[in-house]
């Protein structure tokens, strides 16, 4: 206990300071050399878990105060068991659970969930939240209207104690009978610049409500023919350079934090690997073409398109040689109370047998820790 006040307080000072330390290193530099490695990896993964309470979870007391997992993510529905008793019941009881879990945390968490609006929303009416329009919807409606939506959508997750949302969804419409994406109304618009116009304003509302804004599916997902929560996705046959024009306008505009990478193959731009595994498309598309310098999180990693065709150890390695910086894992598509202790202890494996790089995990923790304190969780 002692030693993780000292933790805690060394955070503290050293956050204060906005400058260079003497050494030429930044406060957060020196806050990730006094991590352990297991806290360092901690930092990498996103978890879900099961419970609508710190006190009836089987697992995610453990996971933030053992394990010390960074971030967190909510579901209303339970895939594996086919029932409506995951996280969410009530505004009441969803506020107590997101805050009895940051109180756990050594560093805050990032407390997430996918409210995008229309038929991907956690929090739905039926809980007792508002009802909210869907991205498409918003694409053909006044602007009072989308200002109105947005306001409200921004407004409850910061009223329920989250402070990151997996939206906007910055796919471009290309199939409209895309039965993941267009079908079921999830993107703004066919036209590429509407999308740009309103994930930006988005993403500022999101801001102004403290809530950071993850823009997905890297580098677009709106032109498949099938769901990567299935299976394998290839899209090098219909995808097109314009699905990158959000992308390409909101980092110029310095606007994006977090980007989540797709499970989709476009063989164009990587003979061998999906994206969530492709040094091709995160590291040179990505990072050296489109100057990225931010946090970059995978999609679910249990999903069918990686689960089902990569094992655990190899999709985790992949992945993080790649150049994703937190593993998500939703926990929800296949349950495993284990998850964050068994990610854990092989990335620090993987770590320990040079099949990654130290170097490697504190560039992502620093990423992520300078988005924490821009988002102002330190």
């Amino acid at each position: 206990m002692l030693k993780f006040f000292k933790f805690c307080s060394l955070l503290s000072l050293m956050l204060t300071s906005p400058f260079a330390l003497a050494n030429g290193t930044t406060p957060i530099d020196e806050i990730v050399s006094k991590m352990t490695l297991k806290d360092r990896v901690g930092q990498l993964l996103l978890i879900g878990f099961r419970g609508d309470s710190v006190e009836n979870s089987e697992s995610i007391k453990r996971d933030i105060q053992d394990i010390g997992v960074g971030s967190v993510i909510l579901f209303d529905y339970d895939v594996a068991l086919k029932v409506r008793d995951r996280n969410i019941k009530n505004p009441a009881q969803l506020k107590k659970l997101n805050q009895d879990m940051q109180s756990l945390a050594k560093i805050p968490l990032f407390i997430s969930v996918d409210e995008e609006g229309g038929m991907v929303s956690r929090l739905k009416s039926r809980y007792g939240f508002e009802s909210k329009l869907s991205p498409m919807e918003l694409g053909t409606s006044e602007s009072r209207v989308v200002q109105k939506e947005m306001s409200k959508l921004a407004g409850e997750l910061h009223e329920n104690n989250f402070n990151m949302n997996f939206a906007p969804l910055v796919d471009v419409n290309v199939n409209p009978e895309n039965p993941v994406i267009g079908k079921i109304k999830r993107s703004f618009s066919e036209d590429e610049n509407t999308v740009s116009q309103l994930a930006s304003q988005m993403i500022d509302i999101q801001n102004k409500a403290g809530i950071v804004s993850v823009l997905k599916h890297f580098p677009g997902h709106g032109s498949s023919d099938s769901d990567s929560h299935l299976g394998m996705v290839d899209v090098t046959e219909t995808w097109q350079d314009r699905e990158l024009t959000p992308y390409r306008d909101l980092i110029e505009d310095g606007k994006v934090d977090m980007i989540m990478s797709a499970h989709v193959y476009q063989r164009n731009l990587d003979p061998d690997y999906p994206a969530t595994l492709s040094k091709k498309i995160l590291g040179d598309l990505l990072r050296t073409d489109l100057g990225y310098e931010g946090v970059i999180i995978s999609d679910d990693m249990n999903m069918g398109a990686i689960k089902d065709h990569y094992g655990f150890e190899q999709a985790i390695e992949l992945a993080l040689n790649a150049g994703i910086d937190i593993l998500l894992f939703g926990n929800n598509l296949h349950y495993d109370k284990d998850t964050a202790a068994k990610a854990s202890n092989l990335i620090i494996r993987l770590v320990n047998t040079g099949k990654i790089s130290t170097k490697q995990i504190n560039d992502s923790v620093t990423r992520i820790l300078k988005l924490k304190r821009k988002a102002g969780l330190l």
